[in-house]
């Protein structure tokens, strides 16, 4: 008797569902947020003080605009997704709009896909852009002492405060999707955690 009362005051699968993915689809969305708002400024700070979207500076250097490009792309994708989670949260509070397991699972790895390709595609940046200041600097005769740009130098060759805003922007991107895969680890062991239990007790 006591334990079917003690079973009967447990919270359902739906509801710890439901409360994961509102918690951890607000956390992962307001972290996207806050982490990828600061870049944006800084691309339209560059655009509109230097006339030049950011890295277009450096010639030879194509593949670096074309990871930021897919990376700030799968950025926005990332969260959209991640509010998507909030209402996927309330879709499961309604039996008639509930998900299947199968179709949150995939949802959920959806998301942890796109986060690890996100991450990827900023460590490619990161390491290209940060290759290529250092490249800058050893070719100087005295490496190790601060470059500035001066009169009639060859505007590849100069490293800017911009130059360091851009690795500043890449750098708070890169933490916004680790905590965006972290969040979608989370949410994923806990669907594939609850799923063989409620198997279970069907049988």
């Amino acid at each position: 008797m006591l334990e079917e009362l003690t079973e009967s005051l447990k919270p359902s699968r739906t509801e710890t569902l439901a409360k994961a993915f509102a918690r951890w689809g607000r956390g992962g969305f307001w972290a996207l947020v806050v982490m990828g708002a600061l870049p944006l400024v800084i691309m339209a700070y560059t655009l509109v003080f230097t006339g030049t979207p950011s890295g277009s500076s450096r010639s030879g250097l194509p593949l670096v605009q074309f990871f930021a490009a897919v990376g700030l792309v799968l950025l926005v994708f990332l969260t959209f997704w991640f509010h998507r989670y909030t209402r996927i949260a309330a879709r499961l509070q309604d039996p008639a709009k509930r998900p299947s397991d199968a179709s949150l699972r995939k949802t959920v790895w959806t998301g942890v896909v796109a986060a690890s390709i996100a991450i990827l595609f900023s460590m490619l940046v990161l390491l290209l852009e940060v290759g290529t200041l250092l490249f800058y600097f050893l070719s100087a005769p005295q490496a190790g002492v601060p470059t500035v740009q001066t009169t009639g130098a060859a505007v590849a060759t100069w490293v800017s405060a911009v130059d360091m805003m851009n690795l500043l922007s890449v750098i708070l991107t890169l933490g916004g999707e680790i905590f965006a895969l972290i969040f979608g680890l989370l949410l994923l062991f806990r669907t594939l955690q609850d799923a063989p239990q409620a198997n279970a007790a069907a049988h």
